[in-house]
């Protein structure tokens, strides 16, 4: 599977799904003179931009190592990342900014059941792309894709909302639409700083998941020349490289052939499993000097027991 072609591929579904709703969106809101309407357009065509600033990312971080930059471009799909999270941000705070003004100034709004249709499709298609992008970004570890998976359903939710607000002024003749935009704008700018907020861990710098650190022991560790390992480490250059090193203990009879043969076969290994390219490091066990060797059994023995 090519990864850059499948989140390209994945993100002009997502650039041409939002513009088919921002063009039916816009004609009901301007039709309608309804302001969450048009609000949910110009939300669908943020969605659009977050699709063409992830294939930028993804063509920047696919480029080839260079003299400034050895271990590659990888990061830069993090940095899209950010930048799909402003854009979310920008559409929250736009979103929150004009709901208010709609509960300060109401406008009559002039609902048509077909309206209510278009809207209900939009809710379905938001929905559908929203775990379409999730689903693809968790298979090939694209934040931006996730990030873009999770503010679809977001819209999907504000859609939703926006359908009941018509379908009770349509019945009701009763105007909700400031208010329930105002609430979920809330719940957009929350999303947004957890995207920020999760991104930003990874650019500094996370602590090795509990859980791989030890699938990576075990695998280590179930050679049997390898008495421990210890000081495990793991950098990650992009969502998909990462490098790391581990130190491992063995005898200090064990030959330099041997040595080379068992951190080979383990760094091996590890890229096989998890795509991490690992460097060995050696401590050595004392043998030689008895009363070290005594100990060392001794507390073996305490351990074991």
């Amino acid at each position: 599977m090519d990864r850059t072609k499948t989140i390209v591929r994945t993100s002009v579904v997502g650039i041409v799904v939002n513009l088919v709703l921002v063009a039916f969106k816009a004609a009901v809101g301007f039709l309608a003179n309804s302001i969450a309407v048009i609000l949910d357009a110009v939300n669908n065509l943020s969605d659009a931009l977050s699709s063409v600033i992830t294939i930028v990312g993804t063509k920047l971080a696919n480029r080839k190592p260079d003299k400034k930059h050895p271990f590659g471009h990888g990061r830069i799909e993090y940095l899209t990342s950010i930048a799909v999270a402003v854009v979310i941000l920008t559409a929250g705070i736009s979103s929150l900014k004009e709901s208010v003004e709609k509960i300060i100034t109401p406008a009559e709004t002039s609902y048509k059941p077909y309206f209510l249709a278009i809207i209900a499709v939009a809710v379905i298609a938001k929905l559908a792309v929203g775990r379409y992008f999730k689903a693809v970004g968790k298979k090939v570890a694209s934040d931006a894709l996730v990030n873009s998976g999770s503010d679809a359903l977001f819209d999907a939710i504000l859609s939703t909302a926006t359908l009941i607000c018509a379908s009770i002024t349509l019945i009701w003749g009763i105007s909700l639409e400031g208010y329930v935009g105002a609430l979920i704008s809330l719940f957009i700018l929350k999303a947004g700083v957890e995207m920020i907020l999760e991104t930003g861990s990874s650019i500094i710098g996370k602590r090795v998941d509990n859980e791989l650190a030890e699938k990576i022991r075990e695998i280590v560790t179930a050679h049997p020349e390898v008495r421990g390992a210890y000081d495990l480490t793991i950098h990650n250059y992009g969502p998909t490289k990462s490098l790391g090193t581990v130190h491992i203990e063995v005898d200090d009879t064990m030959t330099a052939r041997e040595i080379h043969r068992l951190s080979r076969t383990i760094t091996a290994e590890v890229y096989m499993k998890y795509g991490i390219i690992m460097s060995v490091g050696i401590y050595a066990a004392n043998t030689s000097t008895p009363q070290i060797a005594a100990i060392r059994e001794d507390v073996e023995r305490e351990v074991a027991s």
